[in-house]
């Protein structure tokens, strides 16, 4: 039974990744089996799948907050055990749903997060999700310029396939040519705006996506009847009305109110109306707040009765399309309606009247004028701050690249590399055989921890893993070369660190240890030092405590107050590690390393650091 069960979850999960994008419901029923299996057992990288395609789903059912729960699920899964593709896929798809959700700031922490991780594991065939989603960020920051060059930038990597595009990547397609055609819309170029909706819809008919088909098809419809062709407009409309796999009634209520005014073209006004009251009773069905478009319906009311000579009707739909308008705060439209009321009550004889109107028209117009340009003075600051952000972001990130590089030219102390290097030299000029071969051996470590201090630098963060071994080579070196044997050394890690997908800034920890070693113990016969990595409680962090059996920090002041040597000399590499710490823990103040002394009452018996070093993730491979 197990096996077939598992057969059953590998062949849902088979069809649908194909049928979230082409059959909803029928992907739906197949989830609801597959959630009923795993009610049952504990499978992760099945659960994974589910909840990427239920949020996915969710996303184009446009249920946010059940596609928010299923998102943030498998991005705790991919985390924990997803491979990296997976992990910056979710990533992406998420920030998609951020910004359906108009939390801008959120999607680009995640897109941010997927470029961190591509930069070290590149993928062509997710690169296009990354920039599809970066342009519909800069679209909604009214950064045209930016948009259109991403966009076109995502389509450039699809124009190199030489394979046929999968399903997703069909999708991100289909995403970057309707945002074009947002772009378009918002810069007034109609003509571009419908061919790029065209392109779109052409992508969504031929691959059967069918659940933004009706926003399509409304969109393609609004751009011909724009352009002046009523007939492919009318065709349009009807199609956004008649689908039945996207659920926005806004889009059809948008399609009916459309076709309202073909009609009204037409001058078959009763048809016109029925429109209006089928695209109005939508409006009032399904949305919260839609009294603009009601307001715009009632305004194409009033002059639907004027244009048949019903003026005093037109005047009752008049007063309640200002009313609505005047609700929702739009001087434009309210200056509009106020000069067609004008227009009614001269029509009617009304000179008074038809006077105070145009004079509240004319005050409306200025405030309207005033409302534009607040919207552009909002949408400049928009920008401003959004660009100040990403600056500030970059900004951190180049200093913590330089505060690295400096770090690790100052990582190696001269003492050392010269101390290693005349050890070797002396069993490389020894007559004996064994010192020859000791030589071969140390200066091939000496040259591996060399190659990996300059293969370290090119990169922020290391696994803990990598961490050790570079540590446990460093103090293997010093113990053979530099003290001959009379120095020990332990590392301990606490069992519930995974030091293979925990990460750390890059050579964290050997600019203490260093310090131990030259400041605590040089000069001792039976010198120790002791390395132990303890996972604090919030799990975001490893406490590394580096304990040596030195002469403690009161001594060695002395030494350095009669030496004068010793005086000048400063850890350079301790204090450049201190600021990385800061900057990696996103804090401007703060205590990342405490340093005491051990004593049994008087006597020193050592000195102990405690650093606190925050944990990133890095996955292998």
């Amino acid at each position: 039974m197990q096996r077939d069960e598992l057969q059953q979850l590998a062949l849902i999960e088979k069809l649908a990744a194909h049928y979230v994008y082409t059959d909803v419901r029928r992907a739906q029923k197949l989830l609801a089996r597959q959630k009923e299996i795993l009610d049952r057992r504990d499978l992760p990288d099945f659960r994974l799948a589910y909840h990427i395609h239920t949020g996915f789903i969710e996303n184009q059912l446009y249920n946010y907050l059940l596609s928010d729960m299923h998102y943030k699920k498998a991005i705790d899964l991919t985390e924990d055990r997803g491979d990296v593709r997976q992990q910056i896929k979710v990533y992406i798809d998420y920030a998609g749903l951020c910004n359906n959700r108009r939390e801008f700031g959120l999607a680009e922490e995640f897109l941010e997060k997927a470029e961190k991780l591509l930069k070290i594991y590149p993928d062509p065939a997710v690169q296009p999700a990354l920039l599809c989603r970066r342009g519909y960020l800069h679209l909604h920051y009214g950064e045209y310029a930016e948009a259109i060059t991403e966009f076109l930038d995502s389509l450039s990597y699809f124009a190199g396939y030489s394979d046929a595009p999968s399903n997703y990547e069909y999708y991100i397609q289909f995403l970057v040519h309707n945002g074009l055609g947002s772009v378009y819309n918002r810069v007034g170029n109609a003509e571009k705006e419908l061919k790029a909706q065209l392109e779109a819809l052409n992508i969504c008919e031929t691959m059967g996506f069918r659940t933004r088909l009706s926003w399509l098809y409304q969109a393609v419809g609004h751009g011909h009847f724009i352009l002046g062709d009523n007939e492919a407009a009318e065709r349009y409309f009807n199609k956004a009305i008649g689908i039945e796999d996207d659920i926005s009634q806004q889009a059809r209520a948008a399609a009916y109110a459309g076709l309202g005014m073909i009609y009204a073209d037409r001058n078959r006004f009763e048809h016109t109306l029925e429109l209006y009251d089928r695209a109005e009773k939508l409006y009032r069905e399904k949305h919260k707040d839609s009294r603009k478009n009601l307001a715009i319906l009632e305004h194409l009311r009033a002059n639907l009765f004027r244009r048949t000579g019903r003026s005093k009707r037109a005047l009752t739909y008049f007063k309640s399309a200002f009313q609505l308008a005047k609700d929702v705060g739009d001087y434009n439209l309210l200056a509009n309606i106020y000069h067609d009321i004008a227009e009614c009550c001269a029509e009617l004889g009304d000179y008074v009247n038809a006077y105070e109107y145009r004079c509240i028209h004319d005050g409306l117009s200025k405030k309207a004028q005033e409302q534009d340009r607040q919207q552009k003075i909002a949408e400049l600051e928009l920008r401003y701050e959004a660009e100040n952000a990403r600056r500030e972001r970059e900004l951190m990130r180049l200093q913590t690249v330089e505060l690295q590089a400096k770090a690790l030219r100052a990582q190696m102390n001269p003492h050392f590399l010269f101390n290693a290097l005349n050890s070797i030299q002396n069993f490389i000029s020894g007559s004996e055989a064994e010192g020859a071969d000791a030589a071969v051996r140390f200066l091939a470590s000496f040259s591996g921890l060399m190659r990996k201090s300059l293969e370290y630098s090119e990169r922020q963060f290391i696994s803990l893993e990598d961490e050790l071994i570079f540590l446990k080579q460093y103090l293997e070196i010093n113990a053979k070369l530099r003290f001959e044997d009379r120095l020990g050394y332990d590392i301990i890690i606490d069992e519930e660190i995974e030091e293979d997908i925990m990460g750390v800034p890059t050579m964290v920890v050997q600019p203490y240890v260093e310090n131990a070693i030259e400041h605590g113990l040089r000069g001792k016969k039976d010198g120790k030092v002791t390395i132990e990595f303890i996972l604090a409680d919030d799990e975001e962090t490893i406490r590394c405590l580096v304990t040596d059996n030195g002469i403690g920090r009161s001594e060695r002041r002395k030494q350095q107050e009669a030496n004068p040597r010793f005086s000048q000399h400063k850890s350079r590499g301790t204090a450049i590690t201190e600021e990385r710490l800061r900057i990696a823990h996103k804090a401007k103040t703060g205590d990342f390393v405490v340093t005491t002394d051990l004593t049994d009452g008087s006597k020193i018996l050592g000195t102990r650091v405690e650093i606190l070093i925050p944990i990133t993730e890095v996955r292998k491979g």
